[in-house]
């Protein structure tokens, strides 16, 4: 009995409770809900005490964006626990955002993931914007990323992509599946460590090459948005270090500090090397720098800088070349009449050349080629949603205002879909781009999977080499299909920061003669 009147108490108490407090809520919203009329803010859905819109973001976020701007808008405004973050969804707010307020907008949110591994902004990716930030960029496409370096880079891009094609042969002569996935880590890989660190991929012992993949994915997993960026103070760090979010990531940046220390230590103690026809790199043009007593006041490049640098075109750059060059291939073995007239032009191309061997100058004489690759740019941007952008004062796009200090993320993947500009979104059509004059070069914003404005990836042009001269060979060389005949590709998508397919890439290659 005594229970059952406790029993009883607590749910008349909880009733007088939830009486009190639904009013306070109803009020709190219908507040809140004025204030951003007044404010003329982006449009907002409906959220809750606390924790905001993230009840809302189940799934992929991309998606999950993507679905609420189709609810909401274009320019939408998210309360996720204390951030407020601005999603932009449409052409023609990316163009205001990255062009007309580039210069308010050009800097980049502290993140407790980001803030760890940038050494509290001391790389390209990070760096609030500012003199640093053009210093490190400046050097970086001087040594690595200009048009005349790429170049240099050739023989580097074919010498592994002969390698990669000869593995290739040997599996198709056996009828072995081959896990594409990994091979073409493994090719992105091997080219930036050669023209970055002057070093064989498969001759350093400090990474594993089995793993490569894996690592990349749980390095994007760790550096997204965390418990205590959403809820600053005692809370959110309480949250990471009980969900094992915090030993994690500074595992993983101690692994890929270490990694960074063997690559600069092997510099330093062979400075003078000559027998490597790929030295010098841009670690010694950085050492060198580093070690010149008359460096500009203004700025000193800092052992951290370099680290920087070079860790953002080894993560960057082997997992976004990789990501593309699988999608790639999964729609070419998804659409036959396009892999069928991708290779007839190919071999149509080298059979009048009459030299086996491609070289990367053949890219320019295949017009349907750069057209895969453009189609598969819009509809599989490797980093679905563009690094987020912080506002440097109030702005006003598409009619809102933009608070001082408020994230911007572009999602160019909903963008690249958008059924106002691409007639049959969703289907993998190269032809669409025939006459076209939209690109991927960051002027035209109905696709931009590199970004655009100041903050545009500064490696382009290396990752568009790599990317053709690899899809070129697998297509010359093989024939493709799934292992097992009629099964169906799976095009599940799975990642954080980028977004590659979640069933590894298994096919089975067949050897063109």
């Amino acid at each position: 009995m005594l229970y059952k009147h406790k029993t009883k108490t607590m749910s008349t108490v909880l009733y007088i409770f939830a009486f009190l407090l639904l009013p306070a809520l109803f009020t709190l919203i219908f507040v809140k809900r004025t204030k951003n009329s007044t404010q003329n803010l982006p449009p907002s859905p409906p959220q809750l005490p606390i924790i905001g819109n993230l009840h809302q973001l189940q799934g992929l976020f991309h998606r999950c964006l993507h679905d609420l701007s189709k609810k909401h808008g274009p320019v939408l405004l998210l309360h996720l626990g204390s951030l407020k973050i601005v999603v932009i969804s449409s052409s023609e707010a990316a163009e205001e955002a990255l062009k007309t307020h580039d210069l308010e907008c050009c800097t980049r949110p502290k993140t407790h993931a980001t803030s760890t591994f940038s050494r509290n902004g001391r790389d390209i990716g990070f760096a609030p914007y500012g003199e640093v930030w053009r210093q490190l960029r400046k050097l970086s496409v001087l040594n690595f990323f200009s048009a005349k370096k790429v170049r240099s880079f050739r023989y580097i891009r074919e010498e592994e992509n002969d390698l990669l094609v000869k593995k290739l042969k040997e599996l198709a002569q056996k009828k072995s599946p081959v896990d594409l996935s990994q091979e073409l880590y493994c090719l992105a890989g091997s080219i930036i460590f050669r023209s970055a660190f002057a070093q064989r991929f498969y001759e350093n012992k400090h990474v594993d090459k089995e793993k490569i993949k894996e690592f990349m994915f749980e390095l994007q997993k760790v550096g997204s948005i965390s418990s205590s960026d959403l809820f600053p103070g005692g809370l959110g760090c309480f949250m990471d270090f009980v969900s094992g979010r915090h030993r994690r990531l500074h595992k993983l940046f101690g692994e890929v500090d270490t990694f960074l220390n063997h690559i600069i230590d092997d510099h330093l103690k062979n400075p003078e090397e000559k027998t490597n026809q790929d030295r010098p790199d841009i670690v010694d043009s950085l050492l060198n720098t580093m070690h010149k007593e008359e460096q500009d006041e203004s700025f000193k490049l800092t052992i951290d800088h370099l680290k920087g640098i070079i860790q953002n075109i080894y993560l960057a750059g082997v997992d976004t070349s990789a990501i593309t060059m699988i999608w790639a291939m999964a729609e070419l073995v998804r659409n036959p009449r396009v892999m069928k007239k991708a290779q007839e032009e190919i071999r149509t191309y080298i059979r009048v050349k009459q030299n086996e061997r491609i070289d990367e100058e053949d890219v320019d004489k295949l017009q349907y080629l750069k057209l895969v690759i453009k189609e598969t740019l819009r509809l599989h941007p490797a980093a679905p949603l563009l690094l987020p952008r912080e506002t440097m004062s109030q702005i006003k796009i598409q009619g809102y205002n933009i608070p001082l200090k408020t994230f911007l993320v572009v999602n160019t993947w909903s963008i690249g879909r958008d059924p106002k500009h691409w007639e049959d979104p969703e289907e993998f059509i190269p032809e669409r781009f025939i006459d076209s004059p939209v690109d991927y070069k960051g002027q035209s914003f109905e696709m931009l999977p590199f970004g655009s404005g100041r903050r545009m990836c500064p490696g382009m042009a290396s990752a568009i080499a790599t990317i053709e001269l690899g899809v070129l060979n697998l297509l010359y060389y093989f024939d493709w299909r799934l292992p097992e005949e009629g099964k169906y590709m799976d095009m599940e998508e799975d990642g954080n920061i980028t977004v590659v397919k979640k069933v590894p890439l298994e096919l089975l290659p067949t050897l063109y003669h």
